[in-house]
């Protein structure tokens, strides 16, 4: 899923968790699609509305200071899925600096 915008209150300089400001996240991840693909029904894979409500609600109902942390929390809820067999989370926060898109990427795998 790409070019997901949600509005938070996410940051460490003063004055940042006072007004809501965009979040760009993109989240990709692998899993089995095998029964997918055999059955065309969504209960076979993710549900990406779902997901999607998901994570806009985190970034909109939690505030953190880094962006660091608010990927961990995107992270852990497409994980929350136990098909997902990995993912990756980017998180970018656009309009923070002149000139320049703090973006931050993380990668998680289960054992």
């Amino acid at each position: 899923m790409r070019g997901i915008r949600a509005f938070g209150r996410h940051g460490a300089d003063p004055g940042e968790q006072e007004v809501p400001q965009p979040f760009d996240i993109d989240v990709s991840f692998e899993l089995d699609l095998g029964a997918a693909r055999r059955s065309d029904a969504l209960g076979d894979t993710v549900d990406y509305a779902s997901l999607h409500a998901t994570i806009v609600a985190l970034v909109r109902e939690r505030s953190y200071a880094l962006i660091e942390r608010l990927g961990a929390e995107v992270l852990d809820a497409v994980l929350a899925d136990p098909r997902v067999r990995r993912a990756t989370v980017r998180v970018a926060k656009p309009h923070r600096l002149a000139g320049a898109t703090p973006a931050v990427v993380l990668h998680a795998a289960r054992d």
